[in-house]
């Protein structure tokens, strides 16, 4: 069985027609959708680029394998995807977008069409300045925004292009041996420079903002404060940036959902959609403005939260509300390749979560965060419909999802869910003891700092 994989940067899960937004247009991600198995809950496993991608390829939390910020360099103890396919006679291939650092630009996979664009490689693994003056320089994340032509855009252009010519090449092969293909998008990851054709189908002037775009710094929870200091979010920029900058976010969207219809069409219209399977997720989502945040790096749902469906060449679709995380894709592919799943893989295989997902309705979601933006770790743990925010040295957050799905209202103060707070917790040591993931952490990268400082 042949498998696509179609990954984007910093798709928040809700901003697709088929998740129910009102106004973004997806329409080859719909059908897509409608053709799959979709994932309603679906989270990434660290909030930011490098990290989230290196646990999702390796299967494993980013504690477990160092991937402490965007400045990781991949333990190649730990296999990934292209380690376990290539093994088992896959040819696997990159195609695209990747974020990888240091000079292994393959990590287990047989060969590149495209690799990352050069400013995205961080040779040296340096790691993020995390102390009380940390800052991002500008907001430009959200002021450089509106129509216009720009490098991701060419570039996505290009990896959709390279994946065509691969998979017409496969189509026309006489032999018969599987293919693993990695196509990595950069939209709708900022700048917000949309294509022209793509921003003309909104109306910054008719767009509905977040409630909380512009909501008081001074009425939030602690970290949520110092959050949005460090990444420039402290003071909300005028409302027509923001709704320039929203406006763009969803012309990124739908510019790469274009994309991927591009591909998607090359494959029904060949004999691969017999005996190839599609993956569609992305590496993070995007705030977006809600709680005044833009870009990432947080436990909120638009942050936290991404698409993810599992098309079958055999037909079966439906929609999936248990929890599910970017470290079940691995097993998912080893079910798929016909691989046993090695025993101490955190993640479960998503066809099975979706055979049986009524067997298991409580299941737990883990994230973290060890990067610019909060002194001292974050964990989440999201069990059925309770979110737990979990900060070293602060107090927590506690949301029920399915009462509070903007999460308004944090609970956590609360005395009578004093009980659900004392579940939730015990159930993220279960995975993590958070002082001392969070001593490990800095203490890495302070090897790493000093290391930079030495060379």
């Amino acid at each position: 069985m042949n498998i696509v994989f179609l990954f984007s940067d910093e798709h928040a899960g809700a901003v697709m027609r088929n998740s129910g937004h009102p106004v973004v247009q997806t329409p080859h991600l719909d059908h897509l959708a409608e053709q799959s198995y979709t994932f309603d809950n679906a989270y990434c496993n660290y909030p930011i680029c490098t990290p989230s991608r290196l646990s999702m390829l390796t299967g494993r939390y980013p504690h477990q394998i160092e991937a402490w910020d965007l400045g990781a360099i991949a333990d190649r103890r730990y296999p990934t995807w292209g380690d376990y396919l290539t093994e088992a006679g896959y040819e696997t291939v990159l195609c695209g977008r990747t974020h990888f650092n240091g000079t292994d630009r393959l990590l287990g996979f047989s060969h590149r069409l495209l690799d990352d664009l050069p400013r995205w490689r961080n040779t040296s693994g340096s790691p993020p300045r995390r102390g009380l003056d940390a800052r991002r320089g500008s907001n430009s994340h959200v002021a450089e925004c509106g129509p216009g032509d720009h490098e991701h855009t060419r570039y996505d252009r290009n990896v959709t292009d390279l994946a065509i010519d691969f998979l017409r090449e496969k189509a026309a092969a006489s032999d018969d041996k599987p293919f693993l293909l990695y196509c990595g998008f950069m939209h709708p990851h900022f700048p917000l420079i949309a294509p022209p054709e793509f921003y003309a189908l909104y109306d910054p002037d008719t767009l509905e903002l977040p409630t909380t775009w512009n909501e008081p710094i001074e009425s939030q929870h602690p970290i949520i404060q110092h959050h949005r200091w460090a990444w420039r979010n402290d003071i909300p920029p005028p409302e027509a940036t923001v709704r320039c900058a929203l406006a763009s976010y969803y012309a990124l969207v739908s510019s790469l959902d274009a994309q991927i219809g591009r591909i998607l069409a090359a494959i029904d219209t060949s004999p691969l959609r017999e005996d190839t399977v599609v993956i569609y997720t992305s590496d993070h989502g995007e705030m977006a403005g809600h709680h005044g945040i833009w870009q990432k790096q947080c436990f909120y749902e638009p942050a936290v939260k991404v698409p993810l469906m599992l098309h079958l060449p055999s037909g079966e679709t439906g929609r999936v509300v248990q929890n599910v995380s970017l470290i079940d894709v691995l097993p998912t592919l080893l079910e798929i390749a016909g691989l046993e799943t090695p025993s101490d893989l955190p993640g479960n295989s998503l066809l099975k979560i979706a055979e049986h997902q009524a067997a298991e309705t409580t299941r737990a979601v883990f994230s973290e965060y060890h990067h610019m933006g909060m002194l001292n770790a974050g964990f989440m743990l999201k069990r059925g419909d309770y979110k737990l925010c979990h900060y070293v040295g602060s107090e927590p957050q506690l949301f029920n999802l399915a009462t509070d799905p903007l999460e308004n209202e944090d609970l956590a103060p609360k005395p009578e869910y004093m009980p659900i707070r004392s579940e939730m917790k015990d159930a993220l040591h279960e995975i993590v003891d958070p002082e001392l993931t969070d001593a490990r952490a800095k203490e890495n990268q302070q090897v790493r700092r000093s290391k930079v400082r030495d060379a």
